[in-house]
């Protein structure tokens, strides 16, 4: 039988796959197979944390703001709820940067609100 060579594309696909899998551990990075299993489930991975990273951040927010509310005598929950009664909208990343990096005009918020 004789042999047959890969051709143009398929050897440019193999090459593209083991690039971006360059760095992953043993076959994984050697192996076009494996390289491909590999870089699907990254895939996968990268898609889910993408989304999971919002709530991370959301959290996040929410102990920012809690922690410096407590400081002024105010719960987070209450203060959530004050705010939504008194129709002023703030959401939580900019209550959380105010809380962060300026402290006085976060404090004149709760100030205001209660």
């Amino acid at each position: 039988m004789t042999r047959v060579k890969k051709g143009k594309n398929a050897l440019k696909t193999r090459r593209n796959i083991l690039k971006r899998a360059k760095g992953y551990r043993h076959g994984r990075s050697k192996k076009e197979r494996q390289a491909y299993e590999a870089l699907a489930h990254a895939g996968a991975h990268a898609f889910a944390h993408r989304r999971d990273k919002k709530n991370d951040f959301r959290r996040l927010w929410n102990v920012r703001i809690g922690a410096a509310a407590k400081s002024q005598g105010v719960s987070y929950s209450r203060l959530i709820d004050i705010l939504k009664k008194k129709n002023i909208s703030l959401d939580r990343k900019i209550l959380s940067s105010l809380a962060q990096n300026n402290p006085k005009t976060f404090n004149r918020i709760i100030q205001k609100i209660s």
